[in-house]
């Protein structure tokens, strides 16, 4: 065949998928009105995992697992905004890596609002301006992000999904002489991330500047020709910085897991995860603690994350704490917990275990 016959059955088979995704989206919208009607949510991130795994398991030739979730999340994302636009709050600027776990999720078609803060991001999604407020909770280099934690205790919203992403740094400057930095600008952690780089490449006396995110970094790199900043590749390409050395963080496994907040709660699908706030009473006597863990145990309850953090709730050294285990908040188990502590234990939320 010549290269023209090859077209020809190109754009048939193109007019084809049209077609089917017409279909798609005509049955979308009869689902949108019956959510509508029973008050259901539009995201089910569930069933997604549930439709990318029927297709992984018919063993595609060309497609990986990789490509099919870049095809269908896009097709999930056009398919949720039809039946209900989406806005989303994600912890910003333009180009963070927040930023780019929203997308990953959300795809290219939502309308996403940056936020200054966490705690402004959560309110956007409170206050009904957005839809979803996707911020980071923790970092396996780094720990947990406790002003996460910290407003979890009091917001009404519930963690509906979380997104595991890989962090990879790049070292980028607009000068055309490495020598001549005089000012690397970058997120505080990612410096402590980078440190190996710093010191390989003898950058590690030049002054280090601070920012709110490594996406702030490169924009003021953009503007300042005898800089550098430690940033994210998107975040280098979006403010036109050329990219010296890339993958630079110390740990090559980096990864940031993000959650999404909104207002709903979710089904059971058999793969759960569930967070729990303990806000425990006399935790400076011996055994409170250990009490509820051994009520955990009994109930067979997998715990797999603990964190503690100040309770702010007096003067003294008190604390609560975060809890995430296997399992649904309707699993019999997991119900029986909370009728346990009926005062003392808040559900945060029950999504798909990443």
């Amino acid at each position: 065949m010549k290269l023209e016959a090859f077209r020809k059955e190109i754009d048939a088979i193109d007019d084809n998928i049209l077609e089917l995704l017409e279909k798609r989206m005509e049955i979308v919208k009869h689902i949108g009105k019956l959510k509508a009607q029973s008050n259901t949510p539009i995201y089910r991130p569930e069933r997604e995992q549930e439709i990318i795994q029927r297709l992984l398991a018919k063993n595609p030739h060309y497609l990986n697992k990789n490509a099919i979730e870049s095809i269908y999340l896009e097709i999930f994302a056009v398919s949720r905004n039809l039946e209900l636009p989406e806005r989303i709050a994600y912890l910003g600027p333009l180009g963070s890596y927040t930023h780019q776990a929203a997308e990953s999720r959300f795809g290219g078609v939502c309308e996403y609002l940056p936020y200054n803060t966490i705690q402004t991001t959560l309110k956007s999604v409170e206050q009904g301006c957005t839809n979803y407020a996707v911020i980071p909770i923790e970092n396996n280099q780094n720990g947990i992000v406790g002003e996460t934690l910290d407003l979890l205790k009091s917001t009404p919203l519930k963690i509906v999904a979380e997104v595991y992403m890989p962090i990879h740094h790049c070292f980028a400057t607009s000068s055309q002489n490495i020598q001549e930095i005089k000012r690397i600008y970058s997120k505080d952690i990612a410096f402590g991330q980078c440190s190996h780089f710093l010191s390989e490449r003898s950058l590690d006396h030049i002054q280090k500047i601070p920012v709110d995110s490594t996406a702030r970094a490169a924009q003021l790199t953009a503007e300042d020709s005898q800089s550098a900043c430690i940033c994210s590749h998107i975040g280098a390409k979006l403010y036109k910085v050329p990219i010296l050395f890339e993958n630079i963080e110390n740990n090559a496994n980096n990864q940031t897991r993000f959650i999404i907040i909104s207002n709903f709660k979710n089904q059971s699908c058999g793969r759960d995860k569930t967070s729990i706030f303990a806000n425990l009473v006399n935790t400076n006597k011996p055994g409170v603690l250990y009490h509820l863990l051994r009520n955990i145990k009994k109930l067979n309850i997998n715990i797999t994350s603990i964190q503690s953090r100040p309770a702010h709730s007096n003067g003294n050294f008190s604390y609560c704490f975060f809890i995430d285990v296997d399992g649904h908040i309707d699993d019999d188990n997991i119900h029986q917990l909370f009728e346990i502590y009926p005062q003392e234990l808040k559900w945060l939320g029950s999504y798909l275990k990443n």
